[in-house]
């Protein structure tokens, strides 16, 4: 199963995404900040990192630079998804596969994961 790990420290925010891309197929992990996140993300090996920019104990910023230096993770790509501060991680083209500025509508998260993993496991997207 395609597995996705969601890093944010506003409650709202993770339990509307892990319900949604749930619904979409994905199997979803949970981190309240940076360091929560980056240890989670070594212990499941996700397919896509979500993450915030402005956290507590670790900014997105810092978890994005944190899983590009170890080898093991630097292949995950990490989407960020922010109400501010996203044209300085646009300086940084390297470390995001994508930048979502909120508010931004569902579909165009599903349409990001998409482009970047295809549809998730199990989920026919009508294509043969």
């Amino acid at each position: 199963m395609t597995t996705i790990v969601v890093v944010d420290d506003e409650t709202l925010i993770t339990d509307f995404l892990a319900f949604f891309l749930e619904d979409a197929g994905y199997i979803v992990h949970v981190a309240r900040n940076g360091v929560e996140g980056l240890d989670l993300i070594g212990r499941v090996a996700p397919d896509a990192v979500i993450t915030d920019y402005m956290m507590p104990a670790m900014s997105g910023l810092e978890l994005a630079r944190a899983l590009k230096a170890n080898p093991a993770l630097a292949h995950i790509p990490v989407i960020l998804s922010s109400a501010a501060l996203g044209a300085s991680a646009r300086a940084q083209p390297a470390l995001f596969a994508a930048i979502l500025d909120k508010p931004y509508p569902a579909r165009k998260l599903l349409q990001t994961l998409s482009a970047l993993l295809g549809s998730p496991d199990g989920v026919d997207d009508g294509e043969k």
